[in-house]
């Protein structure tokens, strides 16, 4: 079981570094993203998206659509 949570954790961190490294390419690209937030889809432009840390240190959404 201990090594299931691992495996889960390790993932997790690894999409988290996946997604905040395809929003800082967008945002040096100069390309809008689309991300969810609040239970909707919202989209921001280059200068709306931030910092690549933000979203990387981000809990995981509910994932409910």
């Amino acid at each position: 079981m201990m090594e299931d949570r691992q495996y889960e954790q390790q993932a997790l961190e690894a999409l988290k570094k996946a997604v905040a490294n395809a929003l800082e390419r967008k945002r040096r690209l100069g390309q809008y993203a689309v991300v969810w937030r609040d239970g909707q889809l919202v989209r921001l432009s280059p200068d709306q998206i931030g910092i690549a840390e933000e979203y990387a240190s981000a809990p995981p959404s509910s994932g409910q659509f």
